[in-house]
C-alpha cells in the first residue's frame, strides 16, 4: 500500500492506493476468520470433545488455505494470459490495420473534448513508436494494466498464509478449554474482536467508512457461525 500526497499551495490532496498485496490479505483473512469459526461453532453444537473440533478445524484450515491459494494462483495466471493475448492482438492490429487503430486513438481523446486537429496530431505522434502506441491502446482502449510477472505466485502465498492465520484465531480457544461450549465461548470473543479490528482496518486502507466496515464484517461472521451452530445442534438432536 502506498499513500501519495499532492500539495498545491495550501491545498493538499491525499490519495490511497491499495496494492495487490493488501487485496490478497483481505481475501485470505476474511475467509480464514469466518469459515473455520463457523465450522468450529457448528461442531461445538454437535460433539462433546475439543479434540474433534481441533482435528476438523485444522483439516479445514489446511484444505481451505490450499484451495484459496490455488484460486489466487489461477486468477493471477488468467490475468497474465488474458493480458498477453490482448497485447499480441493489439500489435497485430497496429501492424495490419493502423488507420483503424488511429481512429480508435482519436475516439479516446474525443471523449476528453479535444478537437479534430489535436486528435490527428496525437494519433500521428503515437504511431511513430509502435510499443508506446500499443501500450496506450492497452491502457485506454481496453483498460488493462500490465500484471506483475510474479502476481500468481505471490497471490497464492499471501492468500494461503492469511487464511491460515485467520483460521487459527478461532481454533486457538479449543486448545485451552475443556469442553466445546467453553471453547466456543472463548472463540466467539476472540473472533468477534478480530473480525471487528480486521473490518475496521480493511475499510480504512480501502478508503471506506471504518466503523461501518467493521460492523459489517463482524455481523457476517456472527451470522455464519450462529447459522452453523443452530443447524448442527438441530441435526444432532434429530439424530
Amino acid at each position: 500500500m502506498t499513500r501519495t500526497i499532492i500539495s498545491k499551495g495550501e491545498h493538499k490532496e491525499e490519495h490511497l492506493r491499495s496494492s495487490d498485496f493488501i487485496t490478497d490479505i483481505v481475501i485470505g483473512m476474511s475467509d480464514g476468520l469466518t469459515v473455520p469459526f463457523a465450522l468450529a461453532a457448528g461442531l461445538s453444537g454437535a460433539v462433546h470433545s475439543n479434540s474433534v473440533v481441533i482435528t476438523a478445524g485444522i483439516a479445514e484450515i489446511v484444505a481451505g488455505s490450499i484451495a484459496m491459494g490455488l484460486g489466487g494462483y489461477l486468477a493471477g495466471k488468467t490475468e497474465q494470459e488474458h493480458y498477453q493475448a490482448e497485447l499480441e492482438r493489439e500489435y497485430n492490429e497496429v501492424e495490419n490495420v493502423p488507420e483503424k487503430e488511429k481512429e480508435e486513438v482519436k475516439e479516446v481523446f474525443a471523449l476528453y473534448g479535444l478537437n479534430g486537429s489535436a486528435q490527428n496530431i496525437i494519433a500521428a505522434e503515437l504511431a511513430k513508436d509502435k510499443d508506446k502506441w500499443v501500450d496506450f491502446m492497452m491502457k485506454y482502449e481496453l483498460g488493462l494494466e500490465k500484471p506483475n510477472a510474479h502476481r500468481a505466485r505471490n497471490s497464492a502465498a499471501t492468500i494461503g498464509i492469511s487464511y491460515i492465520i485467520g483460521g487459527l484465531i478461532p481454533l486457538t480457544a479449543y486448545f485451552f478449554t475443556h469442553t466445546p461450549y467453553q471453547g466456543l465461548f472463548v472463540s466467539s470473543i476472540l473472533t468477534v474482536i478480530c473480525l471487528f479490528l480486521f473490518g475496521y482496518f480493511k475499510s480504512k486502507v480501502t478508503g471506506q467508512p471504518p466503523l461501518k466496515g467493521a460492523f459489517k464484517v463482524t455481523l457476517i461472521g456472527i451470522i455464519a457461525a450462529a447459522a452453523a451452530f443452530l443447524i448442527a445442534k438441530t441435526v444432532n438432536n434429530l439424530l
